[in-house]
């Protein structure tokens, strides 16, 4: 098992470029099912999730070309197109029930298996199957009840749908399925994250037509085909979050290129209270943390345009050295808090009670051997280790791999003292 080893760095200084968003790309790859001509995607980032999802695709019948190099992945569903989903590939990753709503109607059945990923708390996929059988399809309970999706559908037909919480997935399986529903749907209580903008607008260049994706009500009409295009992926917003975290929490300072402000909002709003300077420059946005300490301050994590639950636990390893006491309340996960273990085990001395932790800030960190509980906190632990005296070992960085391109070559390159082992 690989491990990351973290000694206590100097404030990193430099430029760093982001990623292609791992969570626009495993949508925008699930919906290239939806059509039998060639679609290419540019910017997809080098990641486990992307090739999880790549060999999905091929396990269903399509032709998957993925150039590393170019960061490129070229997709023709062209041939006949299985309606089951391997479990040995839907158990590694959550994303693997977006590929529902195309299946059903490519083949108008779909049978995947309850999906893996993070164990961060219950996602469930009541709102995905409400969603779909609104349209149509019909769920067997009994399959169900083993943990099996297992739908089927005629031509599906648009309704009204609302969603009981804005659920992402939720929200791209059924803009999926009703981009070729029969008549129009109105989605209310949609989410409004920029991935779902980007899907939206993949989905439009394929010939789909989709009105207010971004907002909490989306209509889609119908159509009867969709056809191949190119497209680029946004930037990863969480990984500028994280990199931005970075500058901070070691007091350096660092050009972040190829991001969009716009998409972070909430996080450079509460790295400024904590006295962080952040600059948008036409090269990209300067975040500056030598010129104050870092002060406290709360957050409270909330669906898009609130602070996102991914930059929760970065955030919290910065809230660890800043000057005085600070609340995270999280409302997303039950279970995100399971890094703050990781950070005890440090000196952070965090404490928690149901959806809130408070932590006490100021504390002189130590290296220790941690774990990279889940993605996101995979990545907190290791902005931990570079302000802890001594050496931090992370070990389970299969999580991390799934959501950072190059992340130890990228924060080394600002001046971490970073370095992955192989075992």
């Amino acid at each position: 098992m690989a491990k990351f080893l973290v000694q206590k760095s100097e404030p990193l200084h430099g430029e760093v470029s982001i990623s292609g968003s791992k969570n626009a790309v495993l949508p925008i790859l699930a919906a290239t099912l939806l059509t039998d001509e060639k679609c290419t995607i540019l910017d997809v980032p080098a990641l486990r999730d992307v090739d999880v999802m790549c060999d999905l695709l091929r396990s269903l019948g399509a032709d998957v070309d993925k150039k590393l190099e170019e960061n490129t992945v070229d997709v023709t569903a062209s041939g006949e197109i299985n309606s089951e989903a391997p479990f040995d590939l839907v158990k590694m990753m959550r994303a693997s029930i977006l590929v529902l709503g195309a299946l059903l109607l490519r083949t108008g059945r779909a049978v995947i298996h309850l999906p893996g990923g993070c164990a961060i708390g219950e996602r469930p996929v009541e709102l995905h199957l409400k969603g779909l059988k609104a349209l149509g399809a019909t769920i067997d309970q009994a399959q169900l009840a083993k943990g099996i999706v297992d739908a089927t559908a005629g031509k599906l037909k648009g309704n009204t749908i609302y969603l009981d919480f804005p659920s992402v997935g939720a929200t791209e399986v059924i803009i999926m399925a009703a981009s070729l529903a029969e008549g129009t749907t109105i989605l209310e209580n949609a989410a409004q994250e920029p991935e779902i903008v980007d899907l939206a607008s993949f989905l439009n260049k394929m010939g789909a037509r989709i009105k207010g994706a971004g907002t909490d009500t989306i209509k889609i009409e119908g159509v009867e085909k969709l056809h191949g295009v190119s497209h680029n992926v946004i930037p990863d917003r969480i990984e500028a979050g994280t990199f931005m975290v970075s500058a901070a929490i070691t007091h350096g300072r660092i050009l972040i290129k190829n991001m969009l402000p716009d998409h972070l909002k909430a996080v450079i709003a509460k790295l400024r209270e904590c006295g962080v300077e952040i600059e948008a420059t036409d090269e990209g946005v300067i975040v500056d943390g030598s010129k104050h300490k870092i002060i406290s301050t709360d957050i409270k994590t909330l669906p898009y345009p609130g602070f996102p639950t991914d930059m929760q636990s970065p955030f919290m390893a910065l809230l660890t050295v800043a000057d005085g006491p600070s609340a995270v309340i999280e409302t997303v996960f039950e279970n995100r808090f399971m890094h703050v273990a990781e950070f005890n085990r440090m000196g952070a001395n965090i404490k928690t009670e149901g959806k809130c932790a408070i932590i006490p800030g100021g504390k002189k960190l130590k290296g220790a051997q941690v774990v990279a509980t889940d993605l996101r906190a995979g990545a907190a632990v290791v902005l931990t280790g570079l302000v802890a005296e001594g050496t931090t070992e992370v070990s389970q960085i299969y999580h991390i791999d799934r959501g950072y391109e190059h992340f130890v070559d990228k924060l080394k390159a600002l001046g971490a003292n970073i370095m992955r082992i192989e075992e």
